[in-house]
């Protein structure tokens, strides 16, 4: 089988797929447009983000077999088109998993601490213990929803910390020794922190919104590493103005065009994002969450570490070769 990598990953992926007897063969630069006319000469496909695997795109697939993603989620292929016109769709959760559960723990303690602020008010010449006194983990409870690989990870990782962590799920059965499932609604009468660990679909996106925060027994703290459609920003904001949400941890943002792309246009620099000529760029909502002190962001990088580029790969090359030689 000839495989088209669309874009890079960590070597580990081609040598595994090479040993197993397939081609390998790469285009990272070239148009959705440019590829088009050429997919069908493949039997696989393996991508990340670069651009969407719509209809159109598969329409011209008449050759492909699978496609692999190296990442958690699937949202950028049109699963359900590609399956009509067997084509099996793999991602690889498993390989991002424990990143992920270390992130979401490293963001909620930095903001539990205030060690993003305090690190600043330091290098500054500020000197403010008390205003910087933090919070401890035990004794809270922690709400996930969403009890996948991410939030299992996460979970496990919360089970030293002598806290309560409980689960909301549309899968019934999915809690474990490290989390107990509950209703929505015990969730939100419960939480003192709220992590998401959930897809991007129709049911998730835009779900936290003002009237899924006002449903919350106690003000809370909001951790989000897994896609930033599903929180509405400008609610958000609205939130920690109240102190309805005491402090948020986000990875990723309602505004991005898609898993690790650029913010904002890709005409427009990265070390020029807050200048005045991009200023008009910027929704409202956005600037208001970068002066706010109780905000610790980063650039959807949860699942994006040195060991997980390694098993992401692996564990794509791993799904192929057992499910291709197999059929």
């Amino acid at each position: 089988m000839k495989i088209l990598h669309l874009d890079s990953n960590h070597a580990i992926l081609t040598e595994k797929l090479k040993q197993a007897g397939f081609e390998n063969y790469f285009d990272f630069t070239s148009s959705k447009e440019d590829i088009m006319p050429l997919i069908k000469n493949y039997e696989g496909l393996i991508v990340r983000s670069r651009f969407p695997i719509d209809k159109e795109f598969l329409k011209m697939a008449t050759s492909l077999k699978f496609i692999g993603r190296v990442g958690a989620g699937l949202e950028n292929i049109d699963v359900a088109f590609a399956k009509a016109q067997g084509i099996s769709c793999y991602n690889a959760p498993e390989g991002n998993r424990n990143a992920v559960g270390e992130h979401a723990l490293g963001m909620l303690l930095s903001i539990f601490n205030h060690l993003n602020r305090a690190d600043k008010e330091v290098r500054s010449g500020l000197w403010r213990r008390e205003e910087n006194r933090g919070i401890e983990l035990e004794g809270k409870t922690v709400g996930l929803i969403g009890y996948g690989h991410m939030g299992k990870a996460f979970a496990k990782k919360l089970s030293g910390f002598d806290c309560k962590v409980i689960c909301y799920d549309i899968t019934e059965g999915v809690e474990d020794q490290y989390c107990e499932q509950v209703s929505l609604q015990e969730l939100q009468l419960q939480s003192d922190v709220l992590s998401l660990h959930i897809p991007q679909t129709e049911l998730t996106i835009k779900m936290i919104d003002a009237e899924f925060i006002a449903a919350f027994e106690k003000p809370f703290y909001l951790i989000n590493t897994a896609r930033g459609k599903s929180v509405v920003t400008e609610d958000l904001v609205a939130a920690i103005k109240s102190n309805k949400i005491l402090g948020a941890g986000l990875d990723v943002l309602e505004y991005e065009k898609g898993s690790f792309e650029s913010l904002f246009r890709p005409e427009l620099p990265q070390d020029k994002l807050l200048s005045k000529k991009t200023a008009s760029v910027i929704p409202k909502a956005f600037k208001e969450l970068l002066e706010m002190d109780q905000v610790l962001l980063s650039p959807h990088v949860a699942g994006w570490t040195l060991a997980s580029a390694y098993k992401l790969a692996a564990v794509i090359a791993d799904k192929i070769i057992t499910n291709q030689k197999t059929q």
